[in-house]
């Protein structure tokens, strides 16, 4: 099998909110049966077309890193996972639509994973308010994903979905909203699926095509895996 070029997207998220069953379901198009807390950091790989359609379609791997842990880690935790943000092309955002705290918290995941978490606990996030100068030069194509949205009622889905997308907004970004444990959610030809699929075209154009925006500053490129045979890495 000839070698296929590769971009690295970090999934990041508080625990619990059901990271690893969704990079399941984008890699292996199934439903994780048994999930379980990731602990440092779990890769996974999505077969990508580029493109798909055109004259310019092209065949790529995305690396999805699904980054265990809490924001209120120690710092000496954050140092740990720091390693894990090294030569960044895409970020998706991951929080529990039931769980309020968790949107909040993906400020602070973000600001983490680009180097940036200067701002003293607490500051980022107050009653929704938010500095978007914070992410005004930011060059990382980012994804928010808000997660079961079965497990809230439909008399509250209005109200849970018109509060969480100031999010996207914020970040400049589109937004999914679905249930991990059901596949319709990310069918293909639904809108959750075109979304995907352009924010990994995304993804891909600013790595591959654009000399400019592709890299977290301060984190240098590194050689690119060989081929090979699709597969799922674990780091401990």
């Amino acid at each position: 099998m000839a070698s296929l070029d590769r971009v690295k997207v970090l999934v990041l998220g508080d625990s619990g909110v059901g990271k690893s069953s969704l990079v399941h379901l984008l890699c292996q198009n199934q439903v994780l049966g048994n999930p379980s807390w990731t602990v440092g950091c779990s890769v996974d790989v999505r077969v990508h077309d580029y493109k798909e359609g055109t004259p310019e379609e092209k065949t790529y791997y995305i690396e999805l890193w699904d980054v265990g842990g809490s924001v209120g880690s120690a710092s000496s935790v954050k140092s740990t996972r720091a390693v894990f943000y090294n030569s960044v092309n895409g970020i998706i955002l991951v929080h529990d639509l039931t769980n309020k705290k968790s949107s909040q918290n993906l400020y602070r995941w973000s600001l983490e994973a680009l180097n940036r978490d200067l701002v003293p606990t607490g500051v980022l996030v107050t009653n929704g308010d938010y500095d978007r100068e914070q992410f005004a030069d930011n060059q990382i194509p980012l994804l928010v994903i808000g997660t079961k949205l079965d497990q809230i009622h439909e008399t509250k889905r209005h109200e849970v979905l018109t509060r969480t997308a100031f999010l996207a907004e914020d970040f400049n970004a589109e937004e999914i909203n679905l249930d991990c444990t059901n596949p319709r959610y990310l069918a293909a030809g639904s809108s959750n699926a075109v979304k995907l699929s352009r924010f990994f075209d995304k993804v891909i154009e600013k790595r591959y095509f654009l000399r400019d925006g592709n890299q977290i500053p301060g984190f240098p490129d590194r050689k690119r895996f060989g081929g090979g045979t699709l597969k799922s890495l674990h780091y401990d």
